[in-house]
């Protein structure tokens, strides 16, 4: 398997995640291999069923550089995610305290603040809706454990293909993409911006939207 680069430098690589891949440890190596390089440190995570956009370090300094760039949230992220039925707003912000069990490995919203849970918080925009099923942007101001896949599924909008938070589409992947990423260069300050679409096919091709982004990422 080969990953494709969007962007590479002495400090960093920007890079599309294959879906299936798990981004802690098997993607490092991964890219290691590829790369030619002794090691590639993952400074942030997405799910091994979630594919797109992935920064991460090429030195032990720009990795602690970049893990200070997320904790100081100038670290940037856009998902997209394919959710059942259709949000009552257009936009607006979704705000849970969620549990993670890592025994079940799901997270849980609760209505108290205990040992273990955190606060959740994002922002989302209704791209388009058909089919029953609708395309939002998704900001996320916090990273919890499945932060976007348990707040659309707790209102009754599970993400298309995501059967462990209740989706009734069972014959796609998890519909959720890493879609963008923007920070400001660990050493230099330079602003980046990255971005990639996902692949045209079921539940994504269903919206305009993905098919013109794809079009024009391929031309």
């Amino acid at each position: 398997m080969t990953c494709t680069v969007l962007y590479q430098d002495r400090d960093l690589l920007v890079c599309i995640k294959p879906r299936g891949v798990g981004s802690e440890e098997e993607l490092p190596r991964l890219l290691a291999g590829q790369l030619g390089v002794e090691r590639v440190w993952c400074v942030h995570r997405l799910d091994r069923a979630v594919g797109g956009v992935m920064v991460f370090a090429l030195s032990q300094k720009a990795a602690a550089q970049l893990s200070a760039l997320i904790a100081g949230q100038k670290l940037q992220k856009e998902y997209w995610a394919v959710v059942a039925g259709k949000p009552a707003e257009d936009a607006g912000t979704l705000r849970d305290l969620l549990y993670h069990d890592r025994a079940k490995n799901k997270s849980y919203p609760v209505k108290r603040m205990r040992a273990g849970v955190k606060e959740a918080e994002l922002d989302y925009a209704l791209m388009e809706s058909r089919d029953g099923l609708s395309l939002v942007r998704v900001c996320l101001h916090t990273g919890r454990s499945h932060q976007i896949r348990v707040q659309f599924a707790s209102r009754g909008m599970p993400l298309a293909g995501d059967v462990k938070y209740g989706s009734a589409v069972r014959d796609c992947p998890i519909a959720l993409w890493s879609r963008a990423l923007s920070l400001p260069h660990p050493r230099t300050g330079e602003a980046l911006t990255f971005s990639a679409a996902p692949e045209a096919v079921y539940p994504w091709q269903l919206f305009s939207t993905i098919q013109t982004e794809v079009h024009h990422e391929i031309s």
